[in-house]
């Protein structure tokens, strides 16, 4: 463990960290992706070892009284325990994600030209509730793209944090690169340390993940970037044209992202043209799957058995088996309430008409739209490059996925022409 016992051991603590990130690019690309192999083969050894803390760490948070949700999210499994090594093994197969040339589009004068090179960002900061495998997933990310990782995770996952971390380390030693691209602030440095992250310049980007209340804490307190994530809250609009059998299939299998479910779609809004009898079996559907429906004053007449819905409920996940139906007179409504009290990461639209699912997707200012399919969130897709931590609302930068493109930054370098 670093001793940090000032603010000044802490930003000398950070400079090191940038410089083994530096000292890991300089290794190259092929020595990067032994270190994410052995990671992946140091963590696997580690397995009995690494669910032993987590066990202790569930009985310690239980005598707390630490809500079940996050208990979710604390508990590890053998199954993604050994699906975070897998993303580890893709990360060390993809090709390197840096140095690619992009051409200025034009020159800036007759005697200057230039280009953008793709390069990493620095120092990257996971600061983190529960979701152990987090970690290893953020310093997968953070390796492959030749940034240092400084890691602070929740007193929830001590000593399981500390198990994930001794494995990483162990493969940064025996591949022979510098143990300090990866700082894990602990329990025992307090607070503190976490304020001295979260002011100190030398940090390129936070990246929060947990409930609405950490994320946003870390959002008033950071005198740095930060990339929000953002977790449920997660729209769908049900146009007078959209199935049945589409819309409960969006909102039920977007619930079974595991152990977070990211794109839950959590409000429905009802095109005014829908059929009430379809309506009422969506209900019976969901209520077969254990699911609280909840519904605005417009719906309760043809929905006697949902609860009303409370106005603080539209702008807040459930983090839960909730749905909320509410009633709209067109694409246009919708999108303006999806604008409004959205998380604005997941939004989506089940419909027939091309032009109607052309025109939410302008109308709507979601970092990511889906038209007629679930929006559920998978950690480790079909392709490796889109693997990613999380999903936030900024646009631009991640488009939505905080993933590799998360980490990297374009340096422009311009050049005189004789």
């Amino acid at each position: 463990m670093v001793d940090l016992t000032t603010q000044a051991d802490f930003s000398a603590a950070v400079e090191q960290v940038r410089k083994a990130g530096r000292d890991l690019v300089a290794a190259g690309a092929d020595a990067q992706s032994r270190l994410l192999e052995a990671v992946a083969t140091a963590i696997e050894a580690r397995f009995d070892d690494i669910l032993e803390a987590n066990t202790l760490d569930l009985e310690a948070s239980l005598d707390m009284a630490v809500p079940e949700r996050v208990l979710d999210w604390l508990k590890l499994t053998p199954e993604r325990l050994q699906t975070t090594a897998k993303i580890l093994r893709r990360l060390a197969y993809l090709g390197d994600p840096r140095g690619l040339l992009h051409p200025a589009p034009s020159r800036l004068s007759k005697a200057v030209a230039g280009y953008g090179q793709v390069v990493p960002l620095g120092v990257v900061a996971l600061v983190y509730e529960a979701f152990p495998e987090l970690a290893a997933i953020a310093a997968g990310l953070t390796l492959r793209t030749g940034n240092g990782l400084i890691l602070k995770g929740s007193n929830e996952a001590g000593q399981t944090n500390q198990a994930l971390l001794q494995a990483m380390h162990q493969a940064l030693e025996l591949t022979g690169l510098p143990e300090n691209c990866i700082l894990s602030l602990t329990e025992e440095q307090g607070d503190v340390a976490r304020t001295w992250l979260l002011q100190d310049p030398g940090v390129d980007l936070i990246i929060p993940y947990g409930r609405p209340g950490l994320v946003q804490q870390v959002v008033r307190q950071a005198g740095v970037p930060v990339l929000p994530t953002a977790l449920g809250n997660c729209y769908l609009y049900w146009s007078a044209t959209g199935q049945l059998d589409t819309v409960a299939q969006m909102v039920l299998d977007s619930h079974r992202g595991e152990p977070d479910a990211v794109n839950a779609v959590e409000k429905v809004l009802v095109h005014r043209g829908c059929n009430p009898g379809a309506l009422v079996q969506l209900c019976h559907i969901l209520w077969d799957q254990d699911f609280e429906v909840l519904a605005d004053e417009a719906l309760l007449p043809d929905l006697p058995d949902a609860k009303i819905a409370a106005a603080a409920d539209w702008n807040r996940p459930f983090l839960g088996k909730t749905v909320a139906l509410r009633a709209v007179d067109s694409v246009h409504t919708a999108a303006s309430w999806i604008n409004r009290h959205s998380s604005g990461h997941a939004n989506a639209i089940a419909t027939e008409s091309y032009a109607e699912s052309s025109r939410f997707t302008q109308l709507t200012t979601s970092a990511v739209v889906y038209i007629n399919t679930s929006p559920r969130f998978v950690r480790n897709p079909a392709q490796a490059s889109s693997i990613a931590l999380g999903m936030t609302a900024q646009r631009g930068r991640c488009n939505g996925f905080v993933g590799l493109g998360a980490m990297l930054t374009t340096q422009h370098i311009l050049q005189g022409i004789e």
